[in-house]
């Protein structure tokens, strides 16, 4: 059997001293305890590393050997260690996270950011997904994790909220309801109302319409051709508004600015992870958690 490491660290510093008495005040031991310890070494190497008298320590052809050659093999030891200790701490390996495109503004950057800023050992990949794939994608594996607005319905995950956000309209600068600091949400639905296709994001969509449903007349709700349509086109020209959580509006195009609704309800950002966890999944919520704290995302 190899020795132990613990012998081989303090025969290395016995090594550099040649002095049992400064080498065990160096390490920390009593004298004799240092002299078992080495006469252990040498009856489990099967040599003689040290030749000793009353004033001196002299290394063996063995000996000086040993010194020269331990220090890496130590160093590639702990090295080991440190990646066994990273690996359980969900600090090594690559994390695949899918989003929605409505987080890709500023909340998934801002956790993938966090991510790799905090562990160099973590290779992350993310990727924006159709909101109800992700769910499914993290049960099965896919994925290792996903943010995506609202609490979209998923068997096999877990769901932890990780924003939430103020309700309000994306509108054109020049729009009249744009001069006041809050739209009340009979005035919004004075105006047609710009959704998103309901299959990009059903529990969102039905959430939004459900803010104008008991306003009088009925709301007029505009799909566009395209979803995710970048031209907006209709909201730059003020013909329509469009119902957006504040944290979707982040980063705003030219010309369009957001107003909250007032007395609306928050909507919500989820981070979903699989029921069965690995510390790397543990990891990536203790990293959100922190996160969530420190950007103010959740109300204390």
């Amino acid at each position: 059997m190899a020795p132990d490491t613990v012998s081989l660290r303090y025969f290395l510093v016995l090594a550099q001293e040649l002095n049992f008495t400064r080498a065990a005040a160096r390490i920390g031991i009593a004298q004799p305890a240092l002299s078992a310890r080495m006469r252990r070494l040498e009856a489990e190497l099967g040599t003689a590393l040290l030749v000793r008298n009353t004033r001196s320590v002299v290394l063996t052809t063995a000996g000086a050997a040993l010194a020269e050659s331990a220090p890496p093999a130590l160093a590639a030891l702990d090295r080991a260690w440190d990646t066994a200790r990273s690996a359980a701490a969900g600090e090594l390996g690559t994390l695949r996270i899918g989003y929605s495109l409505s987080t890709g503004a500023e909340t998934a950057p801002a956790l993938v950011d966090r991510l790799i800023r905090g562990n160099s050992g973590l290779e992350v990949g993310a990727v924006p997904m159709a909101t109800p794939e992700i769910s499914p994608a993290v049960a099965d594996g896919r994925i290792d994790a996903g943010i995506t607005r609202g609490e979209q319905p998923g068997r096999g995950v877990r769901r932890y909220l990780l924003r939430r956000a103020r309700v309000g309209v994306q509108l054109a600068q020049h729009h009249p309801l744009a001069e006041h600091p809050e739209i009340e949400i009979a005035d919004a639905a004075a105006y047609p109302l710009r959704l998103p296709d309901r299959a990009a994001n059903p529990v969102i969509h039905d959430q939004l319409s459900a803010l104008f449903r008991d306003t009088r007349p009925h709301p007029r709700f505009h799909t566009p051709a395209v979803s995710f349509d970048m031209s907006q086109r209709d909201l730059r020209d003020g013909v329509t508004l469009a119902p957006a959580s504040e944290a979707a509006a982040t980063v705003q195009p030219a010309g369009l600015t957001w107003r909250p609704l007032r007395g609306a309800p928050s909507l919500t950002i989820h981070l979903v992870l699989p029921r069965e966890q690995s510390p790397l999944h543990r990891r990536i919520r203790a990293v959100a958690k922190t996160l969530a704290h420190e950007l103010h995302w959740l109300p204390d």
